[in-house]
């Protein structure tokens, strides 16, 4: 067996979005990689840098920070010789811990939602459902700081204008002019109806979502509430797609006060499965196009 050579490590492009978060994924996905081609036991793994077991296998997982001292010597317990190999891991550990630019919004941020940040800036699609608000990818600013004064009541007005700035800064994926993520949305037909901020915000709103439908990498479906196939799915699901190889798709569930991000191929196609039908039972996007102009002209 034998480490990649480095044609092999330039065939993974050097992620560009997605700060720490991903560089961490695809160091601890590669690290794992060299590990076991290499035929080193987990435990001596851990031994050289002088680690627990679970610290390595967050460090593999990418669910934790890296020293890059502990990174060199895991590449030369690897056979990992030549410089610019080397220094193509280091440069990993070294963008690993950095700071996000979500980092800036911690304050009104959960720590368990600041992965989910890094992962949906670098993915290239992201499909969601939503059966009781916008998702925050397409909300309007009135309709996020509407949002905000209900989820978070005891907020001051200048936090809620943070989470409306936060909602907005994650819309930029939507527009990059060099890779815009695709974005396939399910929104359930109650949300639309549900006069979040007053008729004058939802009329806004809607609006925004018929000028969204227009643009070729976001798909707009809408689920009407005669189709019963949507009760059994009640909180918020986020499947998202990566370019790079190393990065697996991720199901993102989020609930009221943390989230669950799945990555397993068994957990992940069930909720491809759970997706792929929802997006049937939906009505397509033309469709939704001329609901969504029904639902204008009632507000």
């Amino acid at each position: 067996m034998h480490a990649p050579s480095m044609s092999e490590t330039n065939s993974l492009p050097t992620p560009s979005r997605g700060g720490p978060t991903v560089r961490r994924i695809i160091l601890g996905n590669q690290l794992r990689r060299l590990r076991e081609q290499r035929g080193i036991t987990f435990q001596a793994a851990a031994r050289t840098i002088g680690a627990s077991q679970p610290k390595l296998s967050r460090l593999e997982l990418g669910r934790g920070g890296c020293k890059e001292h502990d990174i060199a010597a895991l590449l030369t317990l690897y056979g990992v010789e030549d410089e610019t190999e080397r220094e193509h891991y280091l440069a990993l550990a070294r963008g690993a811990n950095t700071t996000g630019w979500w980092h800036q919004y911690s304050d009104v941020t959960p720590a368990w939602m600041e992965t989910f940040l890094g992962l949906e800036e670098a993915a290239s699609l992201i499909r969601s459902y939503q059966a009781q608000r916008i998702p925050g990818l397409l909300q309007t600013a009135d309709y996020a700081r509407a949002f905000a004064q209900v989820a978070f009541p005891n907020a001051d007005d200048a936090a809620i204008e943070r989470h409306v700035d936060l909602r907005l800064r994650r819309q930029q994926i939507l527009g990059h002019t060099d890779r815009p993520a695709r974005y396939w949305v399910v929104l359930d037909e109650a949300a639309l109806r549900r006069p979040l901020g007053g008729r004058r915000v939802m009329r806004a709103q809607i609006k925004h979502l018929l000028g969204i439908v227009e643009l070729s990498n976001i798909t707009v479906q809408v689920a009407r509430l005669a189709t019963g196939r949507f009760a059994a799915v009640v909180s918020p699901l986020t499947i998202l797609r990566f370019a790079e190889p190393d990065l697996p798709d991720v199901a993102y569930i989020e609930q009221l006060t943390s989230a669950l991000y799945l990555d397993k191929r068994n957990d992940v196609e069930r909720y491809l499965l759970t997706m792929d039908g929802l997006c049937a039972a939906a009505e397509k996007q033309q469709e939704s196009q001329k609901l969504l102009e029904e639902l204008l002209a009632e507000y």
